[in-house]
């Protein structure tokens, strides 16, 4: 069973910053995969990264985000961090952490299983 545990969100203005968080706690997590993903109100939801446990790999979703948003990882925590820099209202969701306790690494929303509650972002001046 895998247990996640969402922190950092909140509001802030536009041109700020915010580093949201993920601790993951469970067992067979070494072979994991742990994902970014935001739901904008009246969109679908979107990947951002994801970041591998075996070797702390990392791809970008979505390259127009990949220079504002770091995906990194605490392995002594067990947290995944995803800084977010430069926040524009159209920013503005609700962020969701996923892992997949199995693959490598990807962003590929309906292969992960295991899903935070996840956190609102609100950016607004």
């Amino acid at each position: 069973q895998v247990h996640i545990v969402e922190s950092g969100g909140g509001s802030v203005q536009p041109g700020g910053s915010l580093r949201l968080s993920c601790t993951v706690s469970g067992s067979d997590l070494e072979r994991a995969c742990i994902g970014w993903f935001r739901q904008a109100p009246g969109k679908e939801r979107e990947g951002i990264a994801a970041i591998s446990v075996r070797d702390d790999a990392t791809i970008y979703d979505k390259e127009y985000l990949k220079g504002r948003f770091t995906i990194s990882r605490d392995s002594a925590s067990n947290t995944v961090y995803l800084q977010m820099n430069s926040l524009t209202p159209e920013d503005t969701a609700e962020y969701y952490c996923a892992v997949d306790p199995e693959e490598y690494l990807h962003t590929v929303e309906v292969w992960y299983k295991n899903w935070g509650q996840g956190i609102r972002v609100t950016v607004s001046s």
